[in-house]
């Protein structure tokens, strides 16, 4: 166990430390004024004005429209692919609603999939529209993230920055440079990265047995460093191909947690209040060490169940050497639990383990983790989230106190809160009447594998993941049908747009207000006293908001595990 202490340690060390490097050069990417030639090119290209300055209307607008036609791009071709060249084991098109989940699930930056990459999608499927839209989708959110910052940090302007000089640069300067480099570690450590369909090799008996390969290290790098998630494979991480080694699933790790931890530095850097970044940083480390934690202790315990089959050496009874149901033995529990709360706290959906074995307390740390989707977050979305957080936690205490509440030097009035409210209820609305309605419907039972608690938690999960735009599954429950693949991409939808769209709003609404100089009554938000309130605002109104659900899964199950019962 201190040597698994002593690895969660070094690992989180090292993201800090890369949050000043790359949080220094998001600042300069999104506030130097030149271009480069090939950015000028781009623009010239896609017909735009680099120094057009946007309200938060105009800058929405692109952002939704630009991606409603990449989303319908990737449809198409995901429809037409039995009709395309260039696939020597001629896979099938996916049916109309299987091909709408897709396009929906990677331009929202879900990467949920109900299909199995390897049998279902032909190379340049995996190419142009799985590894595509993972760079567009991630390079969306971190130029949300740059307009919206930049809208905080300015004084009685109307505009936000420009979305496609943000969007640009996102994909030339950031995403585009640290994926070729690490594909390129990857295709050392062993990943495949080619455009063969196939390479047949001579088993020991003499057999010849066909191995699918394809691009896959180019996708395994933006998936991470995107949090996009999805797989080449359909068992994603846990394959060895997308993970050879213990140091690929470190480098995994790592990549989930860059861009959304140094977008806290970046923050800080850019409306001129580094504490202010770093305070953000520490609410973020501290729910994830939290989580950490549980799931890791969990899984070390193991099931009480078979307790009686060994004892550790400090006599403490536990199953011998924990759950490893659904684990590689490769990676063991310390860095499993690592990346199932990695995974699910940078809403990433890439998986090295099977989170359907996790014992119940370990099956609620993911559910858990996307129900508040505040811990790091995706790729740009997830420091709005936690921002959002922040605006509703100054307004709670500004109402305690009987004074307007001010974050940031500015007044929090009634038309911001109701757009930061608009954004905080979309989640749960779109997670909690979804898994309702699934759970009406009779054809459900059909798609589990398990009933009870655990099937509960199996539905609720899908669609937990698809709000929150994580995309990892429970396992066991078949989503690839008319109504689990229409519903699960209209819940990706609704968690991706209907709460970035209003953060946008109020961006650009504190961005026209002047700025107060700060009083004797007001709440400095860069101080450990507002880390921990925004902390228990996070627990608290997502634990309000989300409790009689997860009692009704992994909480029941859990109790029912104590008292003998399975399912």
């Amino acid at each position: 166990m201190t040597q698994d202490i002593i690895q969660f340690i070094v690992i989180l060390s090292i993201m800090t430390g890369l949050v000043v490097v790359l949080g220094k050069w998001m600042t300069h990417l999104f506030t130097s004024p030149k271009h480069n030639i090939l950015e000028r090119v781009t623009y010239g290209v896609l017909g735009v004005a680099p120094e057009e300055r946007m309200s938060w209307k105009r800058y929405g607008m692109v952002l939704v429209l630009s991606n409603a036609a990449m989303m319908l791009l990737g449809y198409l071709i995901l429809r037409l692919q039995d009709l395309l060249p260039g696939d020597p084991l001629g896979r099938a098109s996916q049916a109309p609603d299987q091909a709408f989940n897709t396009a929906a699930s990677f331009i929202t930056n879900t990467n949920w999939q109900s299909y199995a990459g390897e049998s279902s999608l032909s190379n340049f499927s995996q190419m142009a529209v799985i590894t595509f839209l993972m760079t567009v989708s991630a390079a969306t959110g971190v130029a949300a993230a740059g307009g919206f910052i930049r809208g905080l940090s300015r004084r009685s302007t109307a505009d936000i920055g420009n979305y496609w000089v943000d969007f640009t640069r996102v994909t030339y300067r950031l995403l585009l440079p640290l994926c070729l480099v690490m594909a390129l570690v990857y295709v050392w450590q062993g990943m495949p990265e080619t455009l063969s369909a196939e390479a047949i090799a001579s088993t020991l008996e003499g057999a010849k047995q066909q191995l699918v390969v394809g691009p896959v290290a180019s996708l395994e790098s933006i998936k991470h460093i995107g949090t996009n998630g999805g797989g080449f494979y359909s068992m994603n991480a846990a394959h060895p191909f997308e993970n050879p080694t213990p140091l690929t699933n470190t480098l995994h790790i790592l990549s989930m947690l860059l861009i959304p931890s140094a977008l806290t530095y970046t923050f800080g850097a850019m409306i001129l209040r580094r504490r202010q970044g770093w305070a953000f940083f520490a609410a973020f480390l501290v729910m994830f060490v939290g989580f950490l934690a549980l799931v890791y202790n969990s899984e070390q315990s193991g099931n009480p169940l078979l307790a009686r089959l060994g004892v550790d050496q400090t006599h403490t009874v536990l199953q011998a050497g924990g759950n490893m149901e659904g684990k590689e033995l490769r990676f063991g529990i310390a860095q499993t639990s690592l990346f199932v709360t990695t995974t699910t706290a940078a809403t990433t959906g890439s998986v090295d383990s099977m989170h359907s074995s996790l014992t119940p307390l370990g099956g609620f740390v993911p559910i858990a983790q996307m129900m508040l989707n505040n811990v790091f977050g995706g790729d740009g979305v997830g420091l709005i989230n936690l921002v959002t957080y922040a605006i509703l936690t100054v307004f709670l205490v500004g109402m305690m106190i009987g004074r307007t509440p001010e974050f940031l030097g500015k007044k929090v009035e009634a038309r911001e809160m109701k757009y930061v409210m608009l954004a905080i209820l979309a989640h749960p609305f779109s997670i909690l009447s979804f898994t309702a309605l699934a759970c009406l419907m009779p054809s459900t039972l059909n798609s589990l594998a398990n009933l009870g608690p655990h099937g509960f938690s199996e539905v609720l999960y899908a669609y937990t993941s698809g709000t929150a735009n994580n995309g990892s599954a429970f396992a066991g429950l078949n989503a690839n049908t008319p109504f689990f693949n229409t519903t699960i991409g209209l819940a990706m939808l609704i968690g991706r747009f209907l709460t970035l769209l209003p953060m946008l709003a109020v961006a650009g609404v504190l961005a026209a207000k002047k700025t107060v100089p700060e009083g004797p009554g007001t709440l400095s938000t860069a101080t450990p006293l507002f880390t921990g309130l925004l902390v228990f605002v996070i627990i608290v109104v997502g634990g309000l908001t989300f409790l009689p659900a997860l009692a009704l899964g992994p909480v029941v199950e859990h109790l029912f595990m104590l008292s003998g019962t399975t399912f």
